[in-house]
């Protein structure tokens, strides 16, 4: 390789890592006490995804602590998310990105307190592609597992 193809190189790979973000979405949040459906594609899961879906159902967890305690533990279990980003936050909503280590692909995450049902409702999606391999439905899990609210 000679050195007037490096810049050439070094620029589309740089352009093919900053490409894995997508856009944010602006379809997120809380609309008439529910997130956004999944997609059709299998890299979402969803406690609002119909039951006999199985691709991208998984229950809502209930939570037995006050609100404001339940948010702060879950908020902390995913500020020690490695590569994570709390992008918004309000009383009983929380809006996560969680980037991929190699390909820096992200993944947007939603956590919806239901004070109504004290239940904790999420969506994990990702921006691009078609499957996920699982990681979204993996990541919700390990989030929630031994989550103590």
């Amino acid at each position: 390789m000679n050195l007037k193809t490096i810049p050439f190189f070094l620029f589309l790979s740089l352009s093919f890592f900053l490409g894995c973000t997508g856009t944010r979405p602006d379809f997120l949040g809380i609309k008439s006490e529910r997130l956004a459906d999944c997609p059709t594609t299998p890299n979402c899961v969803s406690s609002f995804a119909e039951p006999t879906d199985k691709e991208h159902y998984r229950g809502a967890v209930p939570y037995k602590k006050n609100l404001k305690e339940a948010f702060a533990i879950l908020k902390l279990k995913l500020e020690q998310s490695p590569r994570t980003k709390i992008i918004q936050e309000n009383p009983n909503y929380i809006y996560t990105e969680f980037t991929s280590r190699l390909m820096r692909y992200v993944d947007d995450v939603e956590f919806y307190f239901d004070e109504k049902n004290k239940l904790l409702h999420f969506r994990s999606a990702s921006r691009l592609g078609k499957s996920d391999l699982g990681v979204n439905r993996s990541r919700i899990e390990s989030i929630l597992k031994d989550l103590e609210i």
